[in-house]
């Protein structure tokens, strides 16, 4: 297991290596869903034939680390299902992230300030997430603004 706000690089090799032991070692339910999340984050920035490794390395961990408490969950089939969905989305050759992303011996580094993504919220990554927060902010001010004008 990685310690907290870190991607562990074996969450990328699972998928590569898992497919051939995954009927002997049953793996709970993921508790997010990743199927609406914003791939695009990743899509945008990680792009053939030539993958930049930074520019993929930084889009994989801004996807992923609000994850990464459950993609670091061995007893989950959280890292397959997101790896999965990255590949299909994104059409990368195997093994991609797994050679290209692979950190310290810890795993990726995540900033400490991203949120996590919570059971039974849609599936977001730190952008979406960010967003939220920005659009709170942006009504707050809003709110005040207006509660300046009607003062004076």
């Amino acid at each position: 297991f990685a310690a907290a706000g870190f991607i562990s690089s074996w969450s990328a090799v699972i998928l590569v290596t898992s497919h051939g032991r995954s009927l002997l070692q049953a793996k709970k339910e993921c508790p997010v869903t990743f199927e609406g999340a914003n791939y695009t984050l990743i899509t945008s920035k990680c792009k053939g034939p030539l993958y930049q490794p930074a520019l993929c390395c930084a889009a994989l961990a801004e996807f992923a680390c609000p994850y990464d408490t459950y993609i670091n969950d061995l007893a989950t089939n959280c890292a397959a299902t997101m790896f999965s969905l990255i590949h299909l989305y994104g059409k990368y050759p195997a093994g991609l992230f797994a050679n290209t992303c692979k950190g310290d011996n810890l795993g990726l580094k995540c900033p400490e300030d991203v949120p996590q993504v919570q059971p039974g919220e849609e599936g977001k990554s730190s952008a979406a997430v960010a967003t939220a927060a920005q659009g709170a902010l942006v009504a707050a001010s809003a709110a005040v603004m207006s509660l300046l004008i009607v003062m004076s």
